[in-house]
């Protein structure tokens, strides 16, 4: 773990898993304007970027890195007690951005694929959800945990079959989890569509894909952080899902998007 430096206690503490870059980083930007000092998850520390410590320190934020291998459940039970240490005071927020992505269908995945998605995208956002609320029932104060899902939930796809049912498992798991820890800690979601180009895409295919969205566009992470805002301050709110994302989850699309409007 990596976690040098303490914050100011004028702010309150979001930690950000994968929060150095994509989505992630578009949160922590999101939230930095807002007020919040973060406590910023990478695997390892050469995500780090000096450069953007000093973009979110021209916001207000103090910024606090810290490593872990979110496979490991060691490295994840001492997450959040890094976060503390380095801070001095428990998160008010938990985001739970970053997840592992790997492509395999019904007749190709195999034990240890569902295994590393599992780990990844479900156990450990539940493990940190879970130490999150012990922390704060010690410390007599509220939270709240944003989990990023995907918008697949709804209307699932044939392909990355391991990562959509693991995306599937934590979707469950909200308002189970916000009935169990209320009024402790809220847990909510946010269901993204597709966002971000890869070097699957070019532009016109990408152009295409948003024009296949009943709203006639695709998200951006800008979007994606305005809907975790939203839900970290929406104190009435738990056990939701915010589906951002063009309203792909209206439809039924037959494969993932990488293999449409080609």
């Amino acid at each position: 773990m990596t976690a040098p430096g303490a914050l100011a206690e004028a702010r309150p503490l979001a930690l950000i898993t994968g929060g150095w870059r994509r989505i992630g980083a578009a949160i922590a930007r999101r939230l930095a304007g807002a007020g919040y000092d973060l406590a910023l998850h990478a695997h390892h520390a050469e995500s780090f970027d000096t450069q953007f410590v000093a973009e979110l320190g021209a916001l207000g934020a103090a910024v606090v890195p810290l490593t872990a291998d979110l496979a490991c459940q060691e490295d994840v039970e001492a997450l959040i007690p890094a976060a503390i240490a380095a801070s001095g005071g428990v998160p008010a927020l938990l985001v739970n951005c970053a997840s592992v992505f790997r492509d395999d269908c019904a007749q190709t995945f195999d034990a240890a694929a569902l295994d590393l998605h599992f780990r990844v995208n479900c156990h450990t956002p539940l493990l940190l959800t879970r130490d999150l609320a012990r922390a704060l029932a010690t410390s007599g104060s509220e939270g709240a945990v944003v989990h990023i899902i995907d918008q697949r939930v709804r209307n699932p796809v044939p392909d990355q079959i391991s990562y959509t049912l693991s995306k599937q498992a934590l979707h469950a798991s909200v308002r189970t989890m916000a009935r169990s820890l209320a009024p402790t800690l809220r847990v909510n979601a946010v269901a993204p569509g597709l966002t971000l180009p890869t070097d699957d895409y070019d532009a016109a295919q990408w152009d295409r894909l948003g024009a296949l969205m009943p709203l006639d566009r695709l998200p951006v992470p800008e979007d994606i952080a305005d809907a975790v805002l939203h839900l970290a301050q929406a104190r009435a709110t738990t056990g939701e899902t915010l589906f951002v994302d063009g309203g792909a989850h209206l439809e039924s699309f037959a494969r993932d998007f990488v293999y449409l409007a080609r």
